[in-house]
């Protein structure tokens, strides 16, 4: 496998970075509700947990848990400042979720510092964005740091390829500037749309094999995979580990 450059690794994710400033609060319009794959992890959840949420986005899941569970120590960690000031309006006032938003890179080799002991730590949509394998397994043992011994790690991510409406929504490189051997196999480029607004986004597609290596290095082991989410029901990958 070819290993991605650390300046190519720096432009991608600068690339998204821009994204999710630029058009944050659009995105944040097209992400609202629960994903139907929520309803398959909640059962991971205790009734009263501490519960990390990786990439929290606008803070939608801290919502469906104050729906879910009686009593959630939740942080949520989110590098774009857009997208936090919209989830602390979001997460203002929860009953049974108290939420903490941090401002966080989650691509620095020390971001979990200071986080540990949670009972579910979550990643949604996030690992696919962070480029280069090695960066991904650097991630995910960050994550399980953060874990309780017993506790869970759960994933999800893009299964792009598989869904004919979001091959339609691929690049070429050429459109930032780069080509097939910059990048590691998996790594796409993608088109974002939302009326008058059009933006660019790197991701990368994680299949079974993937996730299983990266747990593997991190120390845990896959207790379950499923599909689930988007209009086919098929857009997310969905992996659930713990230590082993």
């Amino acid at each position: 496998m070819s290993v991605m450059k650390r300046e190519i690794q720096e432009k991608l994710l600068a690339l998204n970075r821009e994204f999710y400033e630029r058009f944050g609060a659009s995105f944040s319009a097209s992400r609202f509700g629960p994903q139907p794959g929520w309803d398959r992890i909640i059962p991971y959840f205790p009734r009263r947990c501490a519960v990390l949420d990786l990439g929290c986005g606008n803070g939608r899941f801290a919502l469906f848990l104050d729906r879910h569970l009686e009593q959630v120590r939740y942080v949520g960690l989110e590098g774009s400042e857009t997208l936090l000031r919209i989830a602390r309006e979001q997460t203002a006032g929860l009953q049974h979720v108290q939420a903490t938003l941090i401002p966080t890179d989650l691509t620095t080799s020390d971001w979990a510092v200071g986080f540990h002991e949670f009972d579910v730590v979550v990643a949604l949509a996030v690992v696919h964005h962070i480029p280069g394998f090695a960066a991904r397994a650097a991630f995910v043992r960050q994550a399980a740091w953060c874990m309780k011994p017993e506790g869970v790690l759960i994933l999800s991510t893009w299964r792009f390829t598989h869904n004919a409406r979001m091959r339609r929504k691929l690049l070429p490189w050429a459109t930032i500037g780069l080509s097939e051997a910059d990048i590691e196999p998996g790594d796409y480029l993608l088109d974002w749309k939302r009326e008058d607004v059009r933006g660019v986004r790197y991701a990368h597609e994680l299949d079974q094999e993937e996730v299983s290596r990266l747990a593997a290095l991190a120390g845990l082991r896959v207790v379950e995979q499923f599909v689930a989410d988007g209009r086919e029901g098929d857009l997310s990958l969905y992996s659930i580990l713990k230590r082993g």
